[in-house]
């Protein structure tokens, strides 16, 4: 988009340039859960299952490293923003270095300890099988999302979003011919079942990636990347640690929580297990838009903050915030009215799993508006570099209000499973009040990474001119 749209000019206008790409990426990112889960349905409710238990496992350890990818995006866009383009490229040569160590290192041990965090959880014996092959597959291709991942936040960052909603389309596209190819075969291909979903999603994931990285080494869409632009920079990787941390924090935590909330529905049986699955996927996808304009949000509040517009980042996040609370709400409204119908979408022929996954899409949905306004929030509190108030809330939101409501209400009273889902609804509206209390405070606003960078910027400096020799 125009630099000059984000700085000054229309607000409502600047969010919806930026967001209508991000959202249709996010919609098409999402499709891959989508496809596996519409396929994997027709296997039946124990390979729903299986995909269930594992997704929360592998999100840990995806949001391990993911610290990384936070702390480049919100440095790219603040250096964007103060209009420091060497900066901006140094930081994506080493956070990219960074996101890809961390993937192989975080791909390897999850692979091994796979089998381990499936005894842990308890699976039942017709799952387990199922399960550890989607979760090697997905450790495998760990290194694939990472990559592509880290390209659409630099990207994103310095407000490039229509790139990768082209590439999410293609291979988007691709996904969904090879997921019944590998899912259930066809001609002397043998159908792989859960396993080929995984597949199918570590084959696009890995061209993505490609494509990607052949962009940034060609340098024509604002981010420019060399060979010599990865020899590591120690100031910087420590400095990016740090600022990543409370990042890593905070999606360990949601990881985790997912991972002892997936204990408490296993131990429901396997029906409560499918229709928690269907119900946390529905969620996915209804939040997508209020997601993409939380990056917008992120973006804009970013930029504006490297140029010292605070007030106009402020505005920023409160008309977000608005346009969040009004999509997810709207949205809310129609998954109470057609709450059946979508979950039999995912699983067609078991009345049991359609009848409780309603329930738990009807209990929380007419609060979703309430998600909307924490992500807005929490984007803006990233893009100032204020990631510890993000880490506190989502501490707060897994371990202090969810988790223990969960518990409480399925284990010691009379609602049983009902308790859960009501978890779910009275967390979204609580946190929503804590974050708003917490960004009025305004706290925030006083953080900018790039008035102490001088050292940095000098290491960076060092070696694009080290990189310009070699070219001569």
């Amino acid at each position: 988009m125009n630099r000059q749209h984000i700085f000054e000019g229309s607000i409502n206008k600047a969010l919806i340039s930026l967001a209508i790409p991000i959202v249709l990426a996010q919609i098409l990112q999402s499709a891959y859960q989508l496809t596996d889960a519409f396929w994997v349905g027709r296997l039946g409710a124990d390979q729903v299952a299986a995909v269930s238990v594992s997704t929360p496992v592998t999100f840990l350890v995806i949001a391990i490293g993911a610290g990384l990818a936070m702390a480049g995006a919100t440095l790219s866009a603040q250096y964007m923003g103060a209009g420091n383009h060497k900066m901006v490229n140094h930081v994506a040569a080493q956070t990219m270095l960074m996101v890809i160590i961390t993937a192989v290192t975080l791909g390897l041990c999850g692979y091994l300890l796979s089998p381990y965090f499936l005894d842990l959880l308890g699976v039942e014996a017709s799952v387990y099988h199922d399960a550890l092959q989607f979760m090697h597959v997905s450790f495998i291709g760990i290194i694939f999302v990472f990559t592509y991942a880290m390209f659409q936040s630099l990207m994103r960052g310095i407000g490039q979003v229509k790139i990768p909603l082209i590439i999410v389309l293609g291979t988007v596209l691709l996904n969904f011919i090879l997921d019944p190819l590998f899912i259930f075969g066809v001609g002397d291909l043998k159908g792989l079942g859960v396993m080929g979903a995984a597949l199918a999603t570590l084959v696009t994931q890995g061209l993505a990636a490609i494509i990607g990285m052949c962009i940034f080494f060609r340098g024509k869409h604002g981010i420019h990347l060399t060979l010599s632009s990865f020899k590591p920079d120690f100031s910087y990787i420590k400095r990016a640690f740090f600022l990543g941390l409370p990042g890593s924090v905070e999606l360990s935590a949601r990881a985790l929580g997912l991972i002892i909330m997936s204990f408490l529905v296993a131990s429901f049986g396997t029906v409560t297990i499918a229709s928690y699955g269907v119900g946390s996927t529905i969620l996915q996808i209804v939040t997508i838009p209020a997601m993409g304009l939380a990056m917008a949000v992120s973006t804009l509040v970013g930029q504006n903050i490297g140029a010292k517009n605070i007030e106009r980042a402020s505005k920023i996040t409160i008309l977000g915030t608005i346009w969040g609370w009004v999509a997810l709400t709207i949205l809310g409204i129609l998954a109470f009215i057609f709450a059946p119908h979508f979950v039999a979408f995912f699983i067609p022929d078991d009345e049991n799993v359609i009848e409780h996954g309603a329930k738990f899409v009807r209990t929380m949905c007419l609060t979703w508006g309430f998600i909307g306004v924490q992500l807005c929030i929490l984007s803006a509190f990233r893009a100032s570099g204020n990631m510890l108030n993000t880490m506190m809330i989502s501490l707060f939101s897994q371990w202090v209000v969810q988790f223990p409501l969960a518990y409480v209400l399925s284990k010691h009273t009379t609602l049983g499973t009902s308790g859960i889902w009501w978890a779910f609804a009275l967390t979204n509206i609580i946190v929503a009040l804590f974050s708003v209390a917490w960004f009025a405070r305004g706290t925030w606003k006083h953080k900018n990474l790039t008035d102490d960078d001088k050292q940095i910027a000098k290491i960076a400096d060092e070696a694009y001119i080290e990189i310009d020799e070699h070219r001569t």
